[in-house]
């Protein structure tokens, strides 16, 4: 909660970062045109820029809307039943992602259907790297653990999604430097969530993370970083 807070406070700046979002938004809106899927009761979670809500709305769809501040993912839904639940950037920072994606699929109705988008975990390899460079020794967990494609599969068999599908996309943006992506990452609540927040680098610490960072620089001197995609799709038969 304090990560989202702090990034709607930051998107007040003109030049804040939102492309996470608005790829996972536009993404969502194709999927359900491809599909010529137009549900009467929507519940989308996570999307703080209200775009998907007003575009489901436009077409029809009563729809709620709701983020960590108001629902909490691991316990069942009070609301519902939905025809279409949409969760974007949120998923990946439960405790209990098999009990979230049941109670989701709980509040499905019958033919329902859950799209789920998430970062997995082939995300941000650069910083990762960074950030082991910075404590040779012994690293600190700064990351919060994300979830790769085939134990995203296996979730969606465990709660229950009759007809299930996963895939991934990668989104790459260029960086000058580790303190832009750092800043991009605040910009849009994609910070770690760990409960226990390691111990701030040391200022020795913190320039060997910049200087790995940037030892992935291409000729222009900037350093292309990967955000990796998952969309959980599944139906309740």
């Amino acid at each position: 909660m304090a990560g989202l807070r702090r990034a709607l406070v930051r998107q007040s700046q003109r030049d804040a970062a939102r492309y996470i979002m608005d790829d996972m938004v536009e993404d969502v809106l194709e999927r359900l045109e491809f599909m010529r899927l137009s549900p009467a009761r929507v519940l989308v979670i996570g999307d703080w820029t209200g775009t998907l809500a007003l575009s489901l709305r436009g077409n029809g769809a009563r729809v709620e809307e709701t983020d960590v501040r108001t629902l909490d993912e691991e316990a069942p839904l009070s609301s519902g039943p939905y025809d279409l639940i949409v969760s974007l950037a949120s998923l990946e920072r439960v405790n209990d992602l098999p009990g979230a994606l049941l109670h989701l699929r709980a509040a499905l109705a019958k033919d329902g259907i859950l799209i789920a988008s998430l970062i997995g975990a082939g995300s941000l390899p650069n910083l990762r790297r960074a950030m082991i460079a910075a404590e040779p020794d012994r690293a600190a967990p700064r990351m919060h653990p994300l979830v790769d494609n085939a134990a995203a599969s296996a979730l969606m068999q465990r709660a229950l999604f009759r007809r299930q599908v996963v895939d991934s996309r990668t989104l790459e943006v260029a960086f000058s430097s580790l303190d832009r992506l750092v800043s991009d990452l605040r910009d849009q609540s994609l910070t770690s969530s760990l409960a226990t927040q390691a111990p701030p680098l040391s200022r020795t610490a913190l320039e060997r993370a910049r200087t790995a960072f940037l030892e992935g620089a291409g000729k222009q001197g900037r350093v292309t970083e990967a955000f990796e995609i998952l969309t959980l799709t599944g139906w309740k038969d």
